[in-house]
């Protein structure tokens, strides 16, 4: 009995060795971003390395004239998360990660906005596309994440419309009104808004005993009282948009 119960351990103990010693593999149909290949012995192994979004953005930490910040980037997103095969040998460190891809981007004409030895930001310019790329390595370089942009304007799909503001104000005394469009940071309002804010005009003239507050919004990147002031900004933008250029009366 004692041999028995010994000989089962060691098999059992000399099976999970052999698992644990398998090399990693790409899942089926996962591959690189056109723009880069990959660092040797580093896998899209997992069934989250990939994740492919036709719209969304990222503030990418970026460093203007010698002080950090953030660059709000939207269009197609990537996300890909690579794992090295420790049965290869020694692991990367994080900052041969990192000079790999900004070597690889100098190559195409990409330039680093940011970098420090915990990540990398990189933006590309070619063939009329503006890409942006973000490197960072986790684990003492056992994993690493790769995200990319090809900047680009969403394709608006909800269309602002002067009878379902209506509605909504009757309805829950408020409505968010899509369509109107701002710069990242920035409360001048984009020439692509002026559909949105013709039908509230049409709102307005088409009640005129109607009064409304204009509350402007922001994204949580920055301090709250940066995005406060930014908030009112774009609010005051939109009533002088109103008023100026659409014949509204300020009251």
């Amino acid at each position: 009995m004692r041999t028995g119960m010994t000989n089962t351990f060691l098999i059992l103990f000399l099976a999970v060795q052999a698992a644990a010693q398998a090399p990693k593999a790409d899942r089926p149909g996962f591959k690189d971003p056109v723009l880069f290949t990959r660092i040797a012995n580093y896998y899209l192994s997992s069934s989250d390395s990939v994740v492919e979004k036709p719209f969304d953005g990222f503030a990418f930490p970026i460093v203007t004239a010698g002080k950090p910040g953030r660059q709000q980037v939207e269009g197609h997103y990537w996300i890909y998360k690579y794992s090295y095969d420790e049965s290869a040998g020694p692991i990367p460190s994080p900052l041969q990660i990192i000079r790999n891809y900004e070597a690889a981007a100098a190559k195409i004409g990409g330039k680093v906005m940011g970098d420090a030895p915990h990540f990398a930001t990189i933006m590309i310019k070619r063939d009329g596309k503006e890409t942006w790329a973000h490197i960072t390595p986790g684990y003492g370089g056992r994993q690493y994440m790769l995200r990319i942009i090809e900047k680009q304007e969403m394709q608006q799909e909800v269309v602002a419309n002067a009878a379902a503001f209506q509605d909504g104000l009757q309805q829950n005394g408020h409505v968010e009104v899509p369509g109107i469009f701002f710069d990242f940071g920035k409360s001048d309002i984009k020439p692509e808004s002026e559909p949105a804010l013709a039908e509230v005009a049409k709102l307005l003239q088409g009640n005129p005993s109607l009064k409304v507050w204009v509350v402007g919004h922001t994204d949580n990147v920055g301090s709250a009282e940066s995005n406060l002031s930014l908030s009112n900004a774009r609010a005051e933008s939109v009533v002088s948009a109103l008023t100026k250029k659409l014949g509204i009366a300020p009251a």
